[in-house]
């Protein structure tokens, strides 16, 4: 069983005001959409972001496959449906990227009902009273039975894949596509906190949600080692040092770097630069470290997550690493996206004990401090 939501984030959304489409607006420091994509890690097996065409170069630093958008909301649930099928999905949710608060409870309540219906979404039962007019309250209308409609929505996948193969357009939401094909749609608990941003008051009101959750704090360590082979220099923190020698690896062996990545992979529990970009493939033979470490940065925008600090620590007897700190740490901040003052680069000798004190080679330690952004 495969589980899959998609993100729906193809609209301009100008209702919100701004510069930028609102999910791409920012909010407690990171990007709408990052806070929404973040919201699913680890809930389900695979995410797909729907983005308007413009917008590609803006979400590739999530590292999330990515489906065109159409010109109206069901069409644009449509072509990533249409790009999942066949990929043996079986449950799909289908979120606003407007809706940036939604929590683990409402997602995981909208998944147990799939196992006994063929369709589920949130919901919030209306408190208010309801009136009919403009300017004048014309009459009164009853609440009784009335809901307020959330995401994610969710479906048996062939059966939401189907629907809306078969419906003629202009659903409000996907609920509707569904009972129009006919199919029951339980309604589960919904969310005060989960809002969409529609209006620019909704972005304080996000705020001060976010502000009120407690801080999540996430630790990564990074080791690696690079023996000595013939060269006239050395790549370490993206700085090229004059040496006698050079190191060997795979990629161009950039130790110090590595062991920055794999802290940042280590924080987010999502393996090491091995699991991303595997030694075994030729297109990773010889390339740039930077790749891998900017890698690893979007894939902690994505979770919604920012770099509170780092700190590397080279270990070796040559070359002196004293004179090039500055120059590696404004090289790390330049490749990861943060001010200098968050990366620490420093050196220390083993006393000529071991393999880096018999100058056999270099090792690298580094550990990172992520933050809920």
């Amino acid at each position: 069983m495969t589980t899959a939501a998609i993100i729906v984030a193809a609209g301009r959304g100008t209702r919100a005001g701004g510069d930028l489409p609102k999910q791409w607006q920012d909010l407690a420091g990171a990007p709408v959409l990052a806070h929404t994509i973040r919201a699913f890690a680890g809930q389900v097996d695979r995410v797909v972001l729907v983005i308007h065409p413009e917008d590609r170069a803006r979400a590739a630093g999530f590292g999330l496959p990515m489906v065109d958008g159409s010109d109206t909301r069901a069409g644009s649930v449509r072509n990533a449906l249409e790009w999942l099928d066949g990929q043996g999905v079986t449950k799909v949710l289908i979120h606003d990227g407007a809706r940036p608060l939604v929590s683990p409870q409402v997602i995981g309540a909208v998944l147990a009902a799939l196992d006994d219906t063929v369709g589920a979404a949130p919901a919030l039962p209306v408190t208010d009273a309801l009136w009919r007019g403009d300017t004048v309250v014309e009459a009164t209308a009853s609440r009784d039975g009335l809901w307020r409609a959330q995401t994610p929505q969710g479906f048996r996948f062939d059966a939401i894949r189907d629907a809306h193969r078969a419906h003629p357009g202009g659903a409000a939401d996907d609920v509707e596509v569904a009972r129009w094909a006919g199919h029951a749609v339980a309604i589960v608990p919904g969310d005060e906190d989960n809002l969409k941003l529609t209006y620019p008051g909704d972005f304080a009101r996000a705020d001060r949600i976010l502000k009120g959750r407690k801080m999540e704090i996430r630790l990564g360590n990074g080791y690696d080692v690079h023996a000595f082979t013939e060269g006239d220099g050395v790549w370490l923190c993206g700085v090229l040092v004059p040496h006698g020698r050079a190191l060997l690896g795979h990629s161009d062996a950039d130790v110090g770097m590595h062991a920055l990545t794999d802290a940042i992979y280590g924080a987010l529990a999502e393996g090491d630069i091995g699991v991303h970009f595997p030694p075994s493939d030729p297109q990773w033979k010889g390339a740039a470290s930077q790749i891998f470490l900017r890698h690893a940065m979007g894939r902690v925008a994505a979770r919604g997550y920012r770099l509170a600090n780092c700190d590397v620590t080279l270990v070796c007897e040559r070359p002196k690493i004293g004179p090039h700190q500055g120059a590696m740490r404004a090289a790390l901040a330049e490749i990861m996206g943060v001010e200098v003052e968050r990366i620490s680069v420093k050196a220390t000798t083993s006393e000529r004990l071991g393999f880096t004190g018999r100058e056999e080679g270099i090792a690298a330690l580094a550990t990172c401090a992520l933050v809920h952004a």
